[in-house]
């Protein structure tokens, strides 16, 4: 991600140019401003964007109150050779105060885009080496606004002389216009006008850094930095199109005059030569791919392919022919911020150029996030496979929609089985109700004492997710289930977790069933001796029979009820089991017969108490 320094400095006589000049002393990589703000650590980048590129109005230039020095700079620019060569101190030592290059900037702004290429020449004789590095960078911006031929011949004809004269600031031009051509493509694919595109810019910027880690502080001077930046583009872009005779849009470019676009820019890129370097390349393409990540929610699907994403393709192919190494970084980030048709594009751009892109771990991010669209991109144009760690790492956070995407999308029966043991492990009892019908018996059966001990290792303290899958007889069999629990529960095995063998020992297993009898038994005795030799005021005895058995047998009944599934827990069962024989309903102890238990109890209580109580 690109982060901006703002501007400090502004000319206040001028408003147009207060709301168009950007001065940027510095452009740093966010990678070292916020923690974890992209997928992984970078280099920084001391590159200047600029430091005065003013941008006004064609008859703005004799609008400030120092009319003398744009006189006196128009009078020098169109001053004989002989008269030049006399001002010897006006030569390699020439250095111009901060009015005059801004004066000087803002016609040299207008020469360029009422395409004045003779005027543009001349005051670049004008220009000291500051004031050729930023004319260097407005000429190099303006090329993604030509749709001519006669102006392609005059921008590069223009840029040569530029740095004939010495402008020597590449990178600053290359990052900077690669900024610039991004939002380009992105302000072509939108119909909103571009008021409305700044607003739903800082929105998503705002969006992007809430998902990010990091100091607070960080975050939001990096994003203030950022949004200055974007919106000077927006600013530039609006210019250029009003020039254009479009009022508040950004016209769209035919395919031929993309071309002569990109054809600029080779050419910028050839005259730079060996000045710009691989880090250069590789800092322009971090700066080119991010902006279409803040634009990319409203980008219609198949953008990447039309005939706006033109200008883009080409300006990153180039890049990465000059040297940029970050294709699978930019790809990763992109994946994770759910910008689908960015990552559509650089799965384009690494084919073409025999690239490796990490795909599968691409697919983790963009799971991670919950971006679906991309998620669908990585699998069916990148060929991602990997779905095991995604989908284990969405049971366990529990985000059902990524989930069922990839049980939707066709899983292997043990990746069902390993997410239905994550989402066990994490007590995500939705996600796993979710997985538990999808993973075949057989696999169940074969894995359940390693599914149960891995839940229970990996719980974090809660069990509610092996409860679950007892209570749910996930093995389809209630011997098998209550087995399964009293093997783990007498097992001296040190890979079981000591919680959850004193869980299953407490409630699942078969001592526990005899534990529940002895309880019913004594609760059976206590109630007994209430109604012989209670001292209450209230005579139980006297009570019809329905009340007397809610007092003695409500709580267990609503404990019952509370516990849901298939399966009652063995304490549960045991404490039925006496409950129901001492009610004269017969000995019911198989273990498939917990419901019929709970039916005998129901039927002997009040129906306005079963009532209340089936609903809570």
């Amino acid at each position: 991600m690109v982060s901006v320094v703002g501007s400090q400095e502004n000319n206040s006589e001028d408003p147009m140019f207060v709301a168009m000049e950007t001065e940027v002393n510095g452009i740093d990589c966010p990678r070292n401003e916020i923690q974890d703000f992209t997928l992984e650590q970078g280099e920084g980048s001391n590159v200047v964007f600029s430091r005065e590129g003013p941008l006004v109005k064609k008859d703005s230039r004799l609008s400030t109150g120092c009319c003398c020095s744009v006189k006196n700079l128009k009078s020098r620019a169109f001053a004989t050779d002989s008269e030049v060569q006399k001002n010897e101190k006006f030569g390699d030592e020439k250095k111009l105060s901060r009015q005059d290059r801004i004066e000087l900037g803002r016609l040299f702004q207008t020469a360029v885009s009422s395409h004045d290429w003779e005027l543009a020449d001349k005051l670049i004789e004008l220009a000291d080496p500051q004031t050729l590095n930023d004319a260097l960078c407005m000429t190099l911006d303006s090329i993604w606004f030509l749709s001519t031929h006669q102006e392609l011949q005059g921008i590069t004809g223009l840029i040569k002389n530029i740095i004939a004269n010495g402008a020597y600031d590449f990178t600053r031009a290359a990052l900077r216009t690669s900024f610039l051509a991004s939002c380009v493509s992105a302000c072509q694919s939108r119909t909103m006008s571009l008021a409305d595109t700044v607003t739903v810019m800082a929105q998503r910027l705002h969006e992007r850094l809430q998902e990010c880690n990091g100091d607070e502080v960080l975050k939001a001077e990096a994003g203030a930095k950022v949004q200055k930046f974007t919106e000077w583009a927006l600013k530039c872009i609006g210019f250029h199109s009003r020039c254009q005779g479009n009022k508040d849009r950004v016209s769209h470019s035919s395919a031929v005059e993309i071309q002569l676009q990109l054809s600029a820019f080779k050419i910028f890129l050839d005259l730079a030569g060996n000045h710009l370097t691989g880090k250069d390349f590789t800092e322009a393409f971090d700066a080119a791919c991010f902006p279409l990540t803040l634009f990319s929610s409203s980008f219609d699907p198949g953008w990447a392919s039309g005939i706006s994403a033109t200008a883009i393709q080409g300006l990153l192919g180039m890049l990465v022919e000059g040297g940029a190494d970050n294709v699978n970084q930019c790809f990763l980030e992109a994946s994770r911020f759910g910008s689908t048709e960015l990552v559509r594009i650089l799965l384009q751009i690494a084919q073409r150029n025999s690239l490796d892109v990490d795909v599968d771990l691409a697919l983790g991010f963009a799971s991670h996030y919950c971006k679906i669209g991309t998620m669908e991109c990585l699998v069916e144009e990148g060929n991602a496979i990997a779905f095991l760690g995604p989908l284990m790492r969405a049971a366990e956070r529990g985000c059902r929609l990524v989930v069922e995407w990839f049980v939707k999308r066709g899983c292997r029966d043990m990746e069902l089985c390993l997410a239905l043991t994550a989402a066990t492990s994490s007590s995500q009892v939705d996600i796993a109700a979710y997985l538990l019908p999808h993973v075949p018996q057989h696999v169940l059966a074969a894995l359940s004492i390693e599914i149960l001990k891995a839940a229970g290792e990996r719980s974090g303290g809660s069990l509610d997710g092996v409860a679950f899958l007892l209570r749910s007889d996930f093995l389809g069999d209630p011997a098998a289930t209550y087995s399964v629990a009293d093997s783990i529960a007498r097992s001296d095995d040190e890979a079981v977790a000591p919680e959850l063998r004193s869980f299953l020992r407490e409630h699942w297993s078969e001592s526990a069933f005899f534990d529940g009898l002895r309880q019913g038994r004594e609760h059976y005795m206590n109630i007994v001796r209430i109604l012989k030799w209670g001292g209450s005021p209230i005579c139980l005895r006297d009570l019809p029979g329905p009340l007397r058995l809610a007092i003695a047998y409500l709580p267990l009944y609503r404990e019952c009820i509370k516990a849901g599934g298939c399966l009652l827990s063995q304490r549960l069962r045991g404490q039925l089991v006496e409950a129901v024989s001492r009610l004269g309903g017969g000995v019911l102890e198989e273990v498939n017969q917990g419901r019929e238990l709970l039916a005998v109890l129901e039927h002997h209580l009040p129906p306005f108490l079963v009532h209340t109580s089936s609903i809570a």
